[in-house]
């Protein structure tokens, strides 16, 4: 059975329309008499692992993953901030 309500609707009976979700159904919402969204139950899922939640995003198409494997960052040059090299022209 599709429950489905309009913007309206669901506005007036939101209490009514979270009491069905709780009880496992899901509510259409529709705009205009065009479905729009889908209200359901939050479904529990223990907390994946970095490398699995990559994975689903990239299953998802979500993500690409990089073709080369990036390497570690460091700076891109060497050289004393913007302090130091005020000290030394002023001093110099």
């Amino acid at each position: 059975m599709v429950i489905t309500y309009s913007v309206r609707e669901v506005r007036a009976r939101f209490s009514e329309v979270l009491r069905q979700v709780r009880d496992g159904k899901t509510v259409t919402v529709s705009f205009r008499g065009e479905p729009v969204a889908e209200i359901g139950a939050i479904k529990e899922r223990a907390s994946p692992t970095l490398d699995a939640r990559l994975a689903e995003l990239e299953r998802n198409g979500c993500l690409v993953r990089a073709a080369i494997p990036r390497k570690s960052m460091g700076p891109v040059e060497r050289r004393p901030g913007a302090l130091a090299r005020f000290l030394d022209k002023r001093d110099g």
